[in-house]
């Protein structure tokens, strides 16, 4: 195999050197991630990779990845799939005390942004890669990288509806430390708006107050909490039941004035089992009286679509083998990956280098003492499930 990659630091800091931010609300700071697509499409094309580079649909300007290497004729079935998204989050500028885009090393580690959430991890299957001849593969080995993971799993979702490829075991590199996660809840945002009706402060009856509506609203909400923890259990998980959090709330422009429209912002953390999209209808049941005391005047929608819990079961084959490679048992976490989409395709196991403590925080990085655990780890999923 002809080796034409540049070195680790390099390839490291030329992808974080790129920005690739996400962005719903801000236009300006939603950027293609195309430069950095194409950038790993030349690396991993020298490495004798067939390169397929999709246009993801909804987004702006956003692409998706597939690197594939096969000995055989059949390319499609069984092996391993690597996969990692491409964007970050933005950035708080006053708070960083290094260049988030630059990799900088210090103190034994690699600050940046996207170090660690997680850019990084294609550093990382490069440099597994150097030590690995690939002709002797007997299984396939795709390389996916996704967009848009941060805001809408636009790249994810494209990825699962469109991919004709069966891996047995797919690896998604998010920050666990190295431990393998097998399952996390789900995410749901909700937007609900009060239209009130506004007037003089010295004549309320003459009004609607949308804060004191919000209030009853609220009330609802509470009750709905407890309704979920009460019903619903999964022991697998540290905190067993659905959250619930009332996160944003604004309404209201004077003291005086009788308030005309007041807005919540909130969010439910569903079990895997949970049907991510019944919520919506869990909730406008549990909002009906409010409703029908006031008739047009409370909106619900989704803040973003909702992204599903995900569980890839103990018993199944792929997560074993993975537990026994690192002598590991799995475990489960409350936040989101792409893994919901990426399991409709194969088992899917998240299981990368860096803490999660480290992303969507300043001064974002990774330990260099992750390096050689990673490499060995990448090499022996190559070994056990292309070989």
């Amino acid at each position: 195999m002809i080796m034409t990659l540049p070195s680790f630091i390099q390839i490291y800091n030329e992808l974080i050197t790129i920005p690739t931010i996400s962005s719903v609300t801000n236009e300006k700071l939603d950027y293609s991630n195309k430069a950095l697509i194409d950038k790993l499409a030349n690396w991993f094309a020298d490495l004798g990779f067939s390169i397929s580079i999709q246009p993801v649909t909804g987004t702006r300007n956003k692409f998706n990845l597939l690197a594939s290497y096969s000995n055989d004729s059949n390319h499609t079935q069984g092996g391993l799939l690597l996969s990692g998204h491409t964007d970050t989050v933005p950035f708080d500028e006053g708070q960083w005390t290094k260049d988030p885009f630059k990799l900088t090393e210090q103190n034994n580690k690699w600050y940046g942004l996207g170090t660690a959430d997680m850019k990084g991890f294609f550093a990382f299957i490069l440099e597994s890669l150097r030590d690995i001849d690939l002709k002797t593969l007997q299984k396939p080995l795709h390389i996916l990288a996704t967009a848009d993971e941060e805001i809408t799993m636009a790249g994810a979702v494209h990825f699962a509806k469109t991919a004709t490829l069966q891996p047995d075991c797919t690896i998604i590199g998010e920050p666990t430390s190295l431990i393998p996660i097998r399952a996390h809840k789900g995410f749901v945002s909700n937007v609900i708006r009060v239209i009130g009706k506004s007037g003089h402060s010295s004549d309320p009856e003459k009004g609607i107050n949308a804060i004191e509506v919000m209030h009853l609203v609220i009330e609802r909400l509470l009750q709905l909490k407890q309704k979920l923890k009460d019903e619903y259990h999964n022991e697998s998980f540290a905190v067993p039941y659905p959250t619930m959090n009332l996160g944003i709330i604004h309404g209201g422009d004077a003291a005086n004035r009788i308030c005309g429209c007041c807005e919540l912002v909130m969010d439910i953390r569903a079990l895997p089992e949970m049907d991510i999209h019944s919520l919506f209808d869990i909730l406008c049941h549990s909002l009906k009286p409010v409703m029908d005391k006031y008739p047009n005047r409370i909106e619900v929608k989704y803040e973003v679509d909702p992204i599903p819990g995900y569980e890839c079961k103990k018993d199944e084959p792929a997560l074993q083998e993975v537990e026994k490679l690192l002598n590991q048992s799995a475990q489960t976490v409350n936040y989101s990956t792409e893994a919901p989409y990426l399991n409709q395709i194969s088992p899917t196991i998240v299981l990368g280098p860096g803490s999660i403590e480290q992303a969507h925080q300043p001064d974002e990085f990774v330990d260099m003492a992750f390096l050689t655990p990673t490499k060995e780890t990448i090499q022996k999923l190559i070994k056990r499930f292309c070989c």
